[in-house]
């Protein structure tokens, strides 16, 4: 390899003609500095990451940037000791498609500290499976366990649209043996659930009825991943020294409840910010997600494989609520 290679890569920019993103050809000097250099394998594509790429919301810092929060290759060069030519490794937030080029691109420069060898039990292509969903979820477990949550407490309440944190959320979960309540708008869907892990999937309209700050507790914890009157519903039904994790907003960021499931029950509010995670911290979940956390049905979460010619026409999709599981983006280089 040589600074002159080009590779093709998904970049978006905002100027004089508006926001506007789609496939350049590039080469290494036009990336974001890193000590380390990857050949990109694949990627995934997350609500963000369809923000970012249809100018909505504002998810990147500065423009140019190459899309994408997520990606998985092997090491081309290293500036740092602990990763050598060949090394898997594998890349999640961290900056990624709002501050630094992220992982629509055939090649990434990335700094050593942001950087996960690719744990033994997974291999690139089950990483993107995961990728920021998977990751989310196990942060979200890994955060209840430190603060005391146990399957004792009772089970835990996953809510979501139909995107890949909540699918893999179930299935985290029920591997470290949890009990886990899918709430769903998708009855239809409720066999597939079961596949994944949950032992009972309830319709959205179990939320709808709650109307005070404390109800009868019927959850051990929860995942939230919708906000709102998800969230108030949730903290009204948690048993006490429960934990209610959040980690979306698709249902609203305003929340309506008052200061009685912490005073009374000791219910505590846990936010999950996956991207700027420590590193320790980072560690801890792979590892696990690579073990005994480790999804089944793996293949049946990823729905759809496409390349990053097919971006922009998954972008509008899955902002409109219609996709189902995750998207794995083949880079092709």
């Amino acid at each position: 390899m040589t600074t002159l290679e080009k590779f093709r890569a998904f970049r978006i920019h905002h100027d004089e003609q508006g926001h506007h993103a789609g496939i350049e050809t590039m080469e290494l000097d036009t990336l974001s500095p890193g000590e380390v250099v990857i050949r990109v394998k694949w990627s995934s594509v997350n609500y963000k990451d369809a923000l970012a790429g249809m100018g909505r919301g504002k998810i990147l810092r500065r423009y140019p940037l190459v899309g994408g929060i997520d990606l998985a290759g092997t090491v081309l060069t290293s500036a740092d000791a602990r990763f050598q030519p060949g090394d898997p490794v594998l890349c999640t937030g961290s900056g990624l498609s709002e501050t630094r080029d992220g992982g629509y691109s055939g090649l990434a420069r990335i700094p050593a500290a942001s950087l996960i060898p690719l744990p033994k039990g997974l291999d690139l292509r089950e990483a993107m499976i995961l990728g920021t969903a998977g990751f989310t979820a196990g942060l979200a477990l890994l955060r209840m366990q430190d603060n005391g949550q146990t399957p004792a407490h009772g089970p835990i309440a996953v809510t979501g649209a139909s995107g890949g944190v909540w699918m893999l959320a179930i299935s985290i979960f029920s591997q470290a043996g949890y009990e886990v309540h899918a709430i769903s708008g998708k009855t239809e869907r409720a066999g597939f659930l079961r596949e994944l892990g949950a032992h009972t999937v309830l319709p959205r309209s179990t939320l709808a009825g709650v109307s005070h700050a404390l109800e009868s507790a019927r959850f051990g914890g929860a995942l939230d991943n919708v906000g709102g009157s998800h969230l108030a519903a949730l903290l009204a039904l948690t048993v006490p020294y429960g934990n209610v994790a959040v980690c979306g907003m698709v249902g609203g960021t305003a929340v309506s409840t008052t200061v009685m499931p912490f005073i009374i029950r000791g219910i505590s509010l846990l936010g999950i910010a996956s991207s700027g995670t420590p590193r320790l911290q980072r560690e801890r979940v792979w590892a696990h997600l690579a073990t005994d956390w480790k999804p089944i049905q793996l293949e049946r979460i990823a729905t759809r494989e496409i390349g990053i010619d097919q971006l922009m026409a998954t972008f509008p999709v899955l902002l409109s609520g219609a996709s189902f599981g995750r998207t794995l983006v083949h880079i092709a280089g």
